[in-house]
């Protein structure tokens, strides 16, 4: 493995875990640097990279970030977050593994890129349904934000510091997992 190899999947996973937090935020990110010749995307996916997709990715990024600091409609996005995580981080992982086989990227693009757009979009949406719970949705747009800074935070690290990028991935998966593994110890 090539260590252009090893950086392109650092991408696909640093911005997959980017998607969990906002969906298009980091796809339009990645064709931001497509664009601008920052990041080479595989020869398939190279329309990411095209002025229209930019514009839609651009526009849908806004509307996204909008939509999740409306009550009680975040809770709905939420709802389809899930789903749209594991498609949107297996696309950014595959878009952007370079140098394997088809089969392997593809597998790697399916469990690590979706795989990890989806443990985090999960830890975001109970986040958030806590908070509807606990301040009746008055919390909510406190997470958004903060979601979404995460989110541009994420991407940008990805793109020009893969390597620091899945570090904070793992941190923030570690997080997650001692998260979950508290609540489901019983009550002593």
């Amino acid at each position: 493995m090539t260590t252009e190899t090893l950086i392109s999947i650092f991408l696909g996973i640093g911005l997959a875990a980017s998607v969990g937090f906002r969906i298009f935020l980091p796809l339009f990110a990645l064709s931001l640097a497509s664009y601008f010749n920052i990041w080479e995307l595989n020869e398939s996916w190279e329309w990411i990279g095209g002025t229209l997709a930019l514009w839609i990715l651009g526009i849908a990024t806004v509307v996204e970030i909008f939509a999740y600091y409306i009550p009680y409609i975040d809770n709905i996005l939420d709802t389809i977050a899930v789903p749209l995580a594991a498609i949107a981080g297996t696309v950014v992982m595959v878009s952007t593994v370079a140098e394997l086989s088809p089969a392997i990227t593809w597998a790697l693009a399916i469990i690590a890129g979706g795989g990890t757009a989806v443990a985090i979009s999960g830890a975001s949406g109970a986040t958030r349904l806590s908070s509807t719970i606990t301040t009746a949705g008055f919390g909510n747009p406190v997470i958004s934000t903060v979601e979404t800074g995460t989110s541009i935070f994420m991407s940008l690290i990805s793109i020009f510091l893969p390597v620091i990028a899945v570090i904070l991935v793992a941190i923030v998966l570690f997080i997650i997992f001692r998260f979950y593994k508290k609540i489901k110890q019983p009550n002593t």
